[in-house]
């Protein structure tokens, strides 16, 4: 990692990756849609289709305890349309 002025930043994910877009099935549209990538080792990377420069990195960890506080349910008070009945589809 690269450190200036106090501010660190993240090295560029390597090529080759197989971006997955997470985005209804029958959607059509650029989006903007969050891509993951699974890298190397244990790396996970995360981007917006409308600014595919700015990418987050993470761990498999880290992603997989993501994923599972999503399907529990862990992050619905995020979404504004998430009403009595679950999240909106």
């Amino acid at each position: 990692m690269t450190e200036t002025s106090g501010t660190s930043k993240t090295p560029s994910p390597p090529d080759g990756l197989d971006w997955i877009r997470a985005a209804p099935e029958d959607e059509d549209g650029p989006g903007p849609w969050i891509e993951i990538a699974f890298g190397p080792g244990d790396c996970v990377y995360l981007r917006e289709t409308s600014s595919p420069d700015a990418v987050v990195t993470t761990t498999r960890k880290k992603w997989d305890a993501f994923v599972l506080g999503v399907q529990a349910g862990e992050f619905d008070h995020f979404v504004e349309t998430v009403g009595e009945e679950g999240p909106a589809r």
